[in-house]
């Protein structure tokens, strides 16, 4: 993977952050749904319909605003390419690991994907080395969601060793994505246009590796709690995300964008105390402000912040 260049990634607009809060919301809603709908479908198959769902709505959004697609051979190489590393290949990896390990486990293990992002940045990219705040941010962050989801679920490592791995292994396939999308900023392709390209290529390549791996039409006909979860992942975790996460990369960088893995479980909590009536919890607090450090040193607020203060009293 060659080395790419981006604006330098200091701290985030108030903008960029707001998006960055929608993508944990939508990605975070793909936890629940993905849990309602395995129980029915097999992983490949869940995975197709997600994608080719998402694919369906950005292409007849791109129609309907007369956005136009890309149309160079090269360009579909690179979408192609994106499209297993972003969609294909994680997502079937993370539904494989929820059949056999809990929701909460899955995420803090999706957490670790800006620990492989600042690695990878680090050695591919020009404006985005490593430093002892990211290092530091990167730990704040890792341990206040192991703190808010809680230390129990822990208790499952070990358990389920190939599931955690290809947990794993999809946190540093989204890490490498992040990295290599970058390119498309350069190429003058519209968000909308990327992530269309992105998902109708994953389409693509998983369709006949879902027909030869789960053989559909043997499935029996999925209630309507799992029809509307597949929609939701599709629509809202999936078309929508994807328009955000290409434009958030454009402008903030990938070790920014993928801040998002960090926000994930605080959405999820305070959406449940927000709508479920669910209580929050000290831990709970505690685990938040552990993210929010982590969030303050790798976008450079605290650095900055620090130094003002030390000029203030070197003055």
């Amino acid at each position: 993977m060659s080395k790419v260049t981006n604006r330098p990634t200091g701290g985030m607009t108030g903008r960029e952050w707001a998006m960055l809060l929608a993508l944990a919301a939508a990605w975070g809603g793909s936890f629940f749904f993905n849990g309602i709908a395995v129980r029915e479908l097999p992983s490949f198959t869940l995975v197709w319909l997600r994608v080719a769902i998402a694919a369906a709505a950005l292409l007849s959004m791109a129609w309907l605003l007369r956005i136009r697609l890309p149309t160079a051979g090269g360009t579909w190489a690179a979408l192609g390419l994106m499209g297993l590393l972003n969609n294909a290949l994680p997502f079937a990896l993370i539904v494989w690991g929820q059949h056999h390990i809990a929701s909460g486990l899955a995420s803090i293990l999706n957490a670790t994907t800006p620990v492989f992002t600042i690695l990878a940045a680090h050695c591919l990219t020009q404006d985005e080395k490593l430093n002892i705040f990211k290092l530091a941010g990167v730990v704040a962050g890792l341990v206040g969601a192991t703190v808010l989801i809680g230390f129990d679920v822990l208790q499952e490592v070990g358990a389920e060793v190939l599931a955690q791995l290809a947990c794993l292994a999809a946190a540093l396939s989204y890490a490498l994505a992040g990295i290599f999308g970058r390119r498309f900023r350069h190429m003058g392709i519209s968000p909308l246009a990327t992530a269309a390209g992105q998902v109708t290529t994953s389409t693509l390549i998983l369709l006949p590796v879902m027909l030869l791996v789960d053989q559909p039409w043997r499935l029996a006909m999925p209630e309507g709690a799992t029809i509307g979860a597949v929609l939701a992942v599709g629509l809202l975790s999936t078309a929508l995300a994807y328009v955000l996460y290409f434009r958030i990369l454009a402008v903030a960088g990938a070790t920014n964008l993928l801040l998002v893995t960090f926000l994930i479980p605080v959405v999820a909590i305070l959406l449940g105390a927000l709508f479920l009536g669910e209580t929050l919890l000290p831990r709970h607090l505690l685990g938040m402000s552990l993210i929010g450090l982590g969030l303050a040193c790798i976008d450079r607020r605290l650095p900055r912040l620090l130094g003002a203060s030390v000029q203030a009293r070197e003055r």
